[in-house]
């Protein structure tokens, strides 16, 4: 084994080990319940059946997504929890492995820099349909980056995977906007050097490589409609985005926090990316500013968008890193004898036991994170495993208003009592879950929503305003823990 296999098979061996970790978060419950739905149903479900504020509506969300959930419960039924963790540190590997195939330089570089990614991205990893959008975007840069350097045309396969994606998850709209942005830069590129415009010139474009974009886009378009929802899914991203609630109260939706250690890679990536772009001889070519730019201003507004940031900084960071350190290397007389020189046969098998090592190291970290036991345990960190298990036990009557946070777990886990609200903002729309918010924070007219509601039970974090003043307007208490208030409603 040479040392430049060894550097690669090392970088990939760390990802992975990044990824094993666990990865079951609120909204995997009702992604896996849709899942289950739609495998007994042999049906995809477009009206909502989990909850009693919105049962019977319109609900557009399995028809973009029910690949991957349908995946997501079959896993979790066949491998649990365990399984689930596996499956999302394969899928961040796939990523990266399309993401080193569009970087420049060397194995050094390349690994640094895709290992820092990794760290960047790692923010909002977590078993859910989103990383579908996380594999398939970092396809769509492979593709893009080898259409652009002429390296290799590949466009043919947009459509294809735009067909896949569109039914994996409602981040399909970053396919669009990715080739939208190469076919900005060859637009530009091409009217700068044909310039005043003739018709045989125009008829030219059309058949070159512009063209080629073009009809990429147009096939994708037709792509994405085949669907369960056809056309009409083109509305999803622009509703879920304009629902003024994710940004003001659910985390991922809003800007990130860079006072967390976990979003602090971010800083430093974008630090190093600033700094290699300030010290490269040459010009910044368009659809690197674009992708640069469109990532950040992305990531900016909800932190949800960061991994996208993940992808493009190694491909732009390293094609100007690359003459830098060539630079460097000139003035300081400097050789790379790591890959110029043969590599002997005790090297070789050295590097193949450091591989085996390491790979060790990830089977162990695969099973330490696989036991149902260790699985339990953390989801009981966040869930409210106790009070479920109480409500099961004494089956206390009345509808339930439960925590945002947990009404995926509840819809999985408390098949007896629909939800009041959970992860799926989408159906929930601005008004009930402003409705929502107003009762939790105990604000002027709560006690009316709970009668609107006729609401029996309430479940929900210790620490709202509402746990508290609840014991003070003749509500019960059933069950305390740390992590949940259980209340019911005086007869």
């Amino acid at each position: 084994m040479s040392f430049r296999t060894l550097i690669v098979a090392l970088t990939f061996m760390a990802i992975l080990v990044m990824g094993l970790r666990f990865s079951v978060d609120t909204d995997t419950w009702w992604q896996v319940r849709t899942g289950e739905l739609i495998a007994q149903q042999h049906a995809i479900p477009t009206t909502d059946s989990f909850s009693f504020t919105r049962e019977g509506q319109s609900w557009r969300y399995p028809s973009t997504a029910w690949l991957i959930e349908l995946k997501l419960y079959f896993i979790y039924e066949w491998f649990g929890a365990g399984g689930l963790n596996i499956w999302m540190a394969a899928m961040i590997t796939l990523a990266f492995a399309f993401v080193y195939l569009a970087m420049s330089g060397g194995g050094f570089l390349r690994a640094f820099v895709l290992v820092l990614a990794t760290a960047v991205s790692g923010v909002y990893w977590a078993a859910r349909p989103y990383m579908a959008t996380f594999v398939l975007s970092a396809i769509f840069l492979w593709v893009l980056e080898d259409f652009r350097w002429e390296r290799k045309n590949r466009l043919i396969w947009l459509p294809v995977l735009m067909a896949l994606w569109v039914n994996s998850h409602p981040g399909f709209a970053m396919g669009f906007i990715l080739i939208g942005i190469y076919f900005v830069d060859e637009l530009v590129r091409w009217l700068s050097a044909n310039w005043p415009l003739k018709s045989a010139k125009v008829r030219k474009a059309i058949r070159g490589r512009l063209g080629m974009l073009l009809l990429a886009i147009v096939v994708m378009l037709v792509a994405a409609c085949l669907n369960p929802a056809g056309p009409a899914i083109f509305q999803y991203p622009f509703e879920t985005v304009s629902i003024g609630v994710l940004r003001d109260y659910i985390q991922e939706w809003q800007s990130p926090n860079f006072h967390q250690i976990t979003s602090q890679p971010f800083i430093w990536m974008l630090l190093l990316t600033l700094a290699t772009l300030g010290l490269a001889s040459k010009r910044i070519v368009l659809s690197d500013f674009l992708l640069t730019g469109v990532s950040i201003y992305l990531t900016l507004l909800a932190g949800r968008n960061m991994p996208l940031f993940a992808l493009v900084a190694p491909i732009v960071l390293t094609r100007y890193a690359v003459p830098v350190i060539e630079e460097m290397r000139k003035k300081l007389k400097w050789e790379d004898r790591a890959t110029s020189e043969r590599t002997s046969r005790l090297q070789s098998v050295l590097n193949v036991l450091i591989v085996l090592i390491l790979g060790a190291i990830a089977l162990v970290r695969a099973w330490m994170i696989y036991p149902e036991a260790v699985n339990e345990a953390d989801i009981a960190l966040e869930a409210p495993v106790a009070a479920v298990e109480y409500i099961r036990e004494h089956q206390p009557t009345g509808r339930l208003f439960n925590s945002y946070n947990w009404g995926g777990y509840l819809i999985w886990n408390l098949r007896d009592h629909p939800v009041f609200v959970d992860g799926r903002t989408d159906l929930y729309s601005d008004d009930l879950l402003s409705e929502w918010l107003n009762t939790v924070s105990a604000a002027d007219g709560w006690q009316e929503t709970l009668e609107k509601w006729n609401i029996g039970l309430i479940l929900i974090e210790p620490s709202w305003a509402l746990a508290k003043i609840l014991p003070t307007e003749g509500w019960q208490l059933l069950y305390e823990d740390e992590h949940s208030v259980l209340y019911s409603k005086s007869q």
